[in-house]
C-alpha cells in the first residue's frame, strides 16, 4: 500500500466521521442556543434546563439517523474491500 492511497483511505474515512459527528451534534448545538436565549431573556440561571431538550434532540437526531449514517459506513468498507485487489495488484 503506498503512502498515498493510505492517505486518501484515511481522509475519507475522517470525512465520513465528521460528518456522522456533526449530523448528531449540530441538532443538539442549535436547541442549546435556543435554551441559552430563552434563559438569558427570561432571567431564568437554571444550569440544568438545557440538559433535558438537548438529550432528547440527541436521541431524536441519532434515531432518525440511524439509517443513514449504517448505510454511509457500509458502503465506505463495500468500496474499502473493492478497493483492495487495486492496492495490491
Amino acid at each position: 500500500m503506498t503512502p498515498e492511497v493510505f492517505v486518501d483511505v484515511f481522509r475519507q474515512a475522517l470525512g465520513i466521521v465528521c460528518l456522522l459527528v456533526s449530523a448528531t451534534i449540530i441538532p443538539s448545538l442549535i436547541v442549546g442556543l435556543l435554551v441559552s436565549i430563552f434563559q438569558a431573556a427570561t432571567s431564568i440561571n437554571e444550569q440544568t434546563l438545557s440538559f433535558l431538550p438537548r438529550l432528547l434532540v440527541t436521541l431524536a437526531a441519532l434515531s432518525l439517523g440511524a439509517h443513514w449514517g449504517l448505510q454511509t459506513l457500509m458502503d465506505f468498507m463495500t468500496m474499502l474491500v473493492h478497493e483492495i485487489p487495486e492496492v495490491l495488484g
